[in-house]
């Protein structure tokens, strides 16, 4: 009996260590993340092509200027060289995959893949966006076509350190040191460009969009925003989950400084990690492609573990059609709080809006979800085709999908 209780007082110690912190979530964050992962890189439905495979080159020049991983190796990027009438077009996306929140969870992912080049994948594929096919990505198949890889754990934007947990938070300098050699290597006599990033790079992607144009003055500019669109929202709880980490997020990598002063000089720190405070004063032309019933939303920041201890959302967080009716009706809110929160961006004829009813992220990877047979389409228009009618001025686009269960063209996400 007596090896009896103390073993159930070292479960109860071990739990307490991580409910007691919000470490707990960035470990729940980075167990899912490989799920959102596998969602977009995951295997080629039977019969599809090889996608392009194309490997890591490191920034040997980022260690003089100190731009280096939460470990402190440096960072990389995957190029495909474009070629015909896209060799002066440049297309450059900012990888994403979540942030750190803590010294204890900063320290926990500088041993993987999002803290370090150690562990970074030697080759990628490019599908989607990146495609080498014109039959997979119409308008950008031929540019120079970049993913700068995300190892910092703020969307590209600290600029501090912590020296007694052996942690470089160099976010901004490492977006600056890639942009740099990018420079070198002929962006700089680019004649159009694109910006784009996908969840956590979907936000850096709106952080770092003026700073985008502001390098290539001469040359036609837009950002492309995937998954981005993180709402500052209430939990199925009534608490402020995705607050609370974000504002982790911000304290350890002490960003008070280096978010937007034209967010800061009126709202926290905090809400200028939003994206929904930051749009409206971007002067770039921005394009927003997000799912109204974002899937890395529904699970990490409306229905987290701690805001349903009793997994009351658990199977409508894995699975849309197992959603009780009361669960969509919340889920319609969120949708209509995402929609009412874009409507000032909306009325700006530069901007552009695909808005679907999907249970989705991240759509511009994903050769199903980007452009193929079957993808996701609004007035009969898929993502690919939408997002290039915006970028080259053929036509404007703010299409807002009727809300769920009307659209069938979807590609829902379900997690096992």
């Amino acid at each position: 009996m007596a090896k009896l209780f103390m073993w159930i007082l070292g479960v109860i110690f071990v739990l307490s260590k991580f409910v007691d912190s919000y470490e707990f979530e960035e470990f729940f964050f980075n167990k899912t993340e490989g799920a959102f992962l596998e969602s977009v890189y995951g295997a080629s439905a039977a019969g599809a092509p090889t996608p392009l495979m194309v490997g890591l080159t490191i920034i040997h020049g980022a260690a003089a200027r100190g731009a280096v991983c939460l470990d402190g190796t440096l960072p990389g990027y995957h190029f495909h060289r474009g070629y015909g009438s896209g060799a002066n077009s440049w297309l450059i996306q900012l990888e994403g995959g979540g942030w750190c929140n803590s010294v204890r969870s900063c320290v926990y992912r500088k041993k993987t893949r999002r803290g370090s080049s150690n562990y970074m994948e030697k080759q990628l594929p490019f599908t989607g966006i990146l495609s080498n096919k014109a039959e997979e990505n119409p308008d950008f198949y031929n540019w120079n076509r970049v993913k700068v890889r995300y190892c910092d754990g703020a969307s590209f934007t600290g600029d501090s350190e912590d020296k007694a947990a052996q942690l470089q938070f160099r976010g901004k300098r490492i977006y600056q040191a890639a942009m740099d050699e990018l420079m070198s290597k002929g962006m700089r006599y680019a004649k159009q460009a694109l910006l784009s990033g996908c969840s956590a790079g979907g936000l850096a992607s709106i952080m770092h969009c003026d700073d985008f144009s502001n390098l290539l003055p001469h040359t036609k500019v837009k950002c492309l925003s995937d998954a981005g669109l993180f709402m500052d929202a209430i939990d199925v709880s009534g608490g402020h989950s995705i607050r609370n980490f974000f504002g982790g997020v911000v304290k350890t990598q002490r960003l008070q400084n280096m978010l937007p002063r034209t967010c800061t000089n009126h709202l926290d720190a905090t809400s200028c990690f939003f994206p929904q405070n930051l749009i409206g004063n971007i002067r770039t032309p921005l394009f927003l492609l997000n799912a109204a019933y974002d899937s890395w939303q529904l699970q990490e920041s409306l229905a987290p573990h701690t805001a349903d201890p009793h997994g009351l959302w658990h199977d409508c967080t894995l699975n849309n059609e197992r959603c009780s009716p009361s669960q969509i009706q919340f889920l319609q809110g969120f949708r209509i709080h995402m929609l009412n929160t874009i409507k000032r961006f909306a009325a700006s004829r530069q901007n552009g809006l695909f808005i679907n009813s999907c249970f989705a992220h991240c759509q511009s990877e994903r050769q199903d979800t980007w452009f193929s047979d079957n993808s996701p389409m609004i007035n009969n228009k898929p993502i690919a085709l939408a997002v290039g009618d915006w970028y080259f001025d053929r036509s404007g686009v703010k299409a807002i999908d009727c809300a769920y269960p009307c659209d069938r063209s979807c590609h829902n996400l379900v997690f096992k």
